[in-house]
């Protein structure tokens, strides 16, 4: 069987950076499931589709063509064979996923796909259901949290690094916004998986978090060569 490591956790946890980070240490591949997300809802936004129509968004997934690639030990995410990594990491791609996540179909369609892929080779996965939906056996699952205002003061840096300007305020408030809905979608809502480590991060620097994350890994799986 191979070694399946689930990361959930809300948006600014930073899941992705330290899931990064974690399957370098580990010599594994890492999904970032958010950015196949991310990649549909910029599809989504090209098209001028209505988010809110459940039926459409059921047709639109059928239609994408979203795949993960590993390339120099980084993922790229592709869309229709364009490389979106670096797009879909604005604001407005960020809102459009977690509006277009919320539709079972669209949700079933991203589960098969990275099922799949976990039970081809060893991997850590990282999104908002990973440890209830896509790798509910795995036995190694962590949730990774931290306070609404560090993390929206990690994001609200991250964004300043690149130019936004967008005052911290306004970061924290769209962060707020965003937890309520990925907690109280109809649809695998974000929950805390009843096996998995909780692991709050307020504090913490990254290679900490990073560290904490390796030493539950090896206590499940033992020490990789």
């Amino acid at each position: 069987m191979p070694m399946n490591i689930a990361i959930d956790g809300p948006v600014g946890a930073g899941k992705s950076s330290i899931a990064d980070l974690v399957a370098q240490r580990l010599g594994i591949l890492h999904l970032d499931t958010g950015a196949m997300y991310r990649a549909f809802g910029l599809y989504a936004l090209r098209m001028g589709a209505d988010m809110n129509d459940e039926q459409a968004m059921a047709a639109l997934i059928e239609q994408a063509d979203i795949q993960a690639v590993c390339e120099n030990g980084e993922q790229r995410t592709l869309l229709f064979g364009e490389d979106v990594s670096a797009l879909i990491r604005t604001g407005e791609v960020s809102a459009a996923a977690s509006a277009v996540s919320r539709w079972p179909a669209v949700r079933r369609s991203m589960v098969r796909a990275q099922q799949a892929m976990a039970a081809k080779a060893d991997m850590l996965i990282d999104g908002r259901d990973i440890g209830t939906r896509v790798l509910a056996d795995s036995p190694c699952k962590i949730y990774l949290t931290a306070s609404a205002e560090e993390r929206a003061r990690r994001r609200y840096l991250q964004q300043m690094e690149k130019g936004d300007t967008t005052p911290y305020e306004q970061v924290l408030f769209e962060l707020n916004a965003r937890d309520l809905q990925d907690m109280t979608r109809e649809t695998e809502p974000l929950r805390q998986a009843e096996d998995a480590v909780l692991l709050d991060t307020t504090g913490m620097t990254i290679e900490q978090s990073v560290e904490a994350i390796v030493k539950i890994v090896e206590e499940v799986y033992g020490k990789q060569s």
